[in-house]
């Protein structure tokens, strides 16, 4: 089924005397291509929260909502895992774009066609749809990172590409006012990101090359003189089978289990603050589109800095070790949600310095949980690896975000749901900390 995005065998080697600006000119065009890529999933992951206050208007519950909502972390969760084993043995330049021009074509649809949110099964059937396209994002940059950038480097780099994410879902925010002051259609906060995104995915095949090799490149262990001393003796290059990857490197690694656990309440504050803000923020603390849509992209576009600085930290300062960073971030994470909580409707500025505070310092533990699991294995087995801590992280963390969420809300009122993000925080600080112990009695 997948054999049309099989990799093309490799070319010789070009001469050495333009190795240097070419590797150069080449990891500076893969690094644009899957940023601005991933950049374009976000468009169209996260937008239909945007829509969620017209939905409810029209007569949905929250729970509906959460319900549809959910069909997106299912097959994400699922897909990611899945189609991340797949794009370890798949062409990057082919793999990730298919999987964004879809998820644009189903936005479009969603956006422009009333039956595709006339009921919460339909809704929640291409949102599931949706989700599944948006697990062929994450896997192959996660592949293109440890193909084209060693490992003394990779988390200085990876933090800088995980701030695409914060670029695209931060720009959801104003593409919907404008979308709807220019279309005069609520809808557009559908349909306008969906048509960017098919843009996005001819860039991405433009710019991707799967590998150094592909193009005539040595091996970035070589070339960077910069060899994982965990996987000694194993050939990072070599095709290794599902099941291999599956049981030797996934399955059979202790560690990398706990960091997915940790990842499920991550993830369960990430999405259980964006997801719901524009409905929070409308119905309790009385915004209004405009600053809903703002607020939203301070959030994202925060994000930006502290995951850059959490990378450039755990690099520098912890010599690699991801998990004291994490810890520290998710601390000051929980002291900025009760602030986001606890204060009073009329205070816009401190809503949004919280909400600011929680998108600067939840997207460091983010990526540094992405990067950890990527240390842990061996580069052919990667996007495999971050499938994995991301199954949990959704099926656990944002699915819990989507239905628990808007059963308690509807049922118990906001504060029961903040209850349950002060829980997830306080949990994800145990389950990181474990992982540093482990991580430091191995040492």
């Amino acid at each position: 089924m997948f054999k049309f995005l099989k990799q093309k065998l490799d070319k010789e080697l070009i001469p050495k005397d333009k190795i240097d600006k070419f590797y150069s000119k080449m990891r500076w065009q893969v690094f644009f291509g899957i940023f601005i890529g991933y950049a374009g999933y976000y468009l169209v992951r996260k937008n239909f929260s945007m829509a969620m206050p017209d939905l409810i208007a029209q007569g949905y519950t929250k729970l509906e909502l959460g319900f549809a909502l959910s069909g997106v972390a299912i097959a994400y969760g699922l897909s990611k895992f899945l189609m991340g084993n797949v794009s370890d043995r798949s062409d990057a330049r082919k793999f990730m774009p298919i999987g964004l021009l879809m998820s644009g074509l189903i936005m479009i649809t969603m956006g422009f066609f009333p039956f595709a949110t006339a009921s919460v099964s339909v809704m929640f059937i291409l949102l599931l749809l949706n989700g599944w396209f948006q697990g062929m994002g994450w896997p192959p940059s996660g592949r293109i990172m440890v193909q084209w950038f060693s490992v003394k480097e990779r988390g200085t780099k990876m933090a800088f590409w995980n701030t695409a994410h914060n670029i695209g879902g931060g720009l959801i925010g104003p593409l919907a006012i404008f979308g709807v002051a220019y279309f005069n259609n609520w809808r557009a906060q559908l349909y306008l990101p969906g048509i960017i995104a098919v843009f996005i995915a001819l860039i991405i095949y433009l710019t991707l090359r799967d590998r150094p090799q592909a193009v005539g490149l040595p091996p970035i262990e070589v070339y960077k003189n910069d060899y994982p001393e965990t996987f000694e003796g194993v050939d990072q290059n070599a095709a290794i089978s599902a099941k291999e990857i599956f049981i030797k490197y996934i399955f059979k690694n202790k560690l990398l289990w706990l960091i997915a656990i940790a990842n499920i309440f991550v993830y369960l504050v990430r999405y259980g603050v964006l997801d719901w803000a524009p409905t929070y923020l409308k119905e309790v603390k009385n915004f209004s589109l405009k600053e809903t849509g703002w607020a939203y992209f301070l959030y994202e576009w925060a994000g930006i800095p502290g995951t850059i600085i959490a990378g450039i930290v755990s690099d520098k300062w912890f010599k690699g070790k991801r998990a004291p960073v994490s810890i520290i971030y998710m601390i000051l994470v929980l002291i900025a949600v009760v602030i986001y909580w606890k204060n009073p409707a009329g205070n816009p500025i401190i809503d949004n310095l919280a909400l600011i505070a929680i998108g600067f310092l939840i997207y460091g533990p983010v990526m540094l949980i992405g990067v950890q699991a990527l240390d842990l294995v061996p580069k052919n087995a990667a996007g495999t690896a971050a499938g994995f801590t991301g199954l949990f992280g959704y099926l656990g963390g944002a699915l819990t975000a989507n239905i628990t969420i808007g059963y308690l809300v509807d049922n118990y009122g906001w504060d029961s749901s903040f209850r349950l993000l002060v829980s997830a925080c306080i949990l994800a600080i145990v389950f990181i900390g474990y992982t540093w112990l482990i991580e430091n009695k191995n040492h």
